[in-house]
């Protein structure tokens, strides 16, 4: 089984059967009881929506697990729907997680997998997992470049012969951009809004490079009007939001410029030829790959499915585990 275990959503990969889960990584939970009522897309219905009782928790923050008991009851009620309902399946589990965390989060991983049920569990850096997922050729001895741009990290990273050359994770990503429009909302136009209306403002109109079509780009926006204290609705433009966004995209763009002057020049010459690889949530968002190209001078391509590009390659490593052992950065003792 390969797991995405990601801030904004985690995939299940099961080999012989492909992505068989795909669903938002959040718990809600009855304070009373501390019972988990929901979990994934149930549970993400509920933020900022819940009751005195019930609290809708991300168990995963900047790509690591904040809240081990809440992780560890995700993971469990995904892997039992995975075997519908069988609760004696140990599987071997192979989890992507992002290249910057200490060993001390490492380890919370996979005590969190072990725990719901792993009978062994692997680790793999998400850029290598992406790279594999998005068709690379990373056993080869050649420069591949990859920028998985998630909802808590943005992973930079340099790969050849099945390993990483220079790597780079800034925790900014999906979830820092929601972030700044939040803020833009509440100096700009008075209004307080929520985390789910941030994330629709970026997906509907949000925009990472100017283009013609950017005046077309129009939003009527509900939130709470600061002055007031009363719901209110405002109009809003995607360059306004392109600008509200320009803080956390230089963040990612210097992360790139930085990880390509630290490339060795054999491989920067094979990135140059072969460009820049593109995934993650992030990759989504509209004129980043235009953004990345101007400001590095390098070609750069969107994996043809982004946001599954870390479980493919977790898949991948699992159905091919002879030939791409070199690529685990770590392990669990087997149980």
């Amino acid at each position: 089984m390969g797991i995405d275990l990601g801030t904004a959503n985690t995939l299940v990969y099961v080999s012989g059967k492909g992505i068989v889960l795909q669903e938002p990584s959040v718990v809600a939970i009855d304070k009373d009881t501390m019972e988990p009522l929901a979990v994934g897309e149930e549970a993400k219905k509920m933020l900022g929506r819940c009751p005195g009782n019930v609290i809708a928790v991300r168990p995963l923050r900047d790509g690591v697990i904040a809240d081990f008991d809440t992780a560890e009851l995700m993971l469990k009620h995904f892997i039992r729907r995975v075997n519908e309902g069988k609760t004696l399946v140990h599987p071997r589990i192979v989890i992507g997680i992002p290249s910057g965390v200490t060993g001390v989060e490492r380890r919370a991983v996979m005590e969190a997998a072990l725990q719901a049920g792993a009978r062994d569990v692997r680790l793999i850096d998400e850029p290598v997992a992406a790279a594999i997922g998005a068709g690379l050729p990373v056993a080869e001895p050649t420069g591949n470049m990859i920028i998985d741009i998630g909802g808590g990290t943005t992973e930079v990273a340099v790969l050849s012969l099945q390993g990483t050359v220079i790597s780079e994770s800034v925790r900014v990503a999906g979830d820092e951009l929601n972030e700044s429009i939040t803020q833009y909302m509440k100096k700009v136009h008075n209004l307080v809004v929520g985390e789910r209306t941030a994330e629709e403002i970026k997906i509907q109109i949000g925009s990472a490079y100017p283009t013609n079509a950017d005046e077309d780009y129009i939003m009527e926006v509900r939130g709470l009007h600061l002055l007031s204290g009363l719901p209110r609705t405002v109009t809003i433009k995607g360059p306004e939001i392109r600008e509200s966004m320009s803080e956390p995209l230089a963040v990612i763009v210097d992360a790139v410029k930085r990880t390509l002057e630290r490339t060795p020049p054999e491989l920067a010459a094979d990135i140059i030829d072969r460009g820049i690889m593109l995934a993650g949530g992030g990759a989504l968002l509209k004129g980043l790959d235009t953004l990345i190209s101007h400001e590095t001078g390098i070609v750069v391509h969107i994996a043809a499915d982004p946001l599954s590009c870390v479980v493919l390659g977790t898949g991948r490593v699992l159905e091919n585990i002879s030939q791409l052992d070199r690529v685990f950065s770590g392990r669990s003792r087997n149980l």
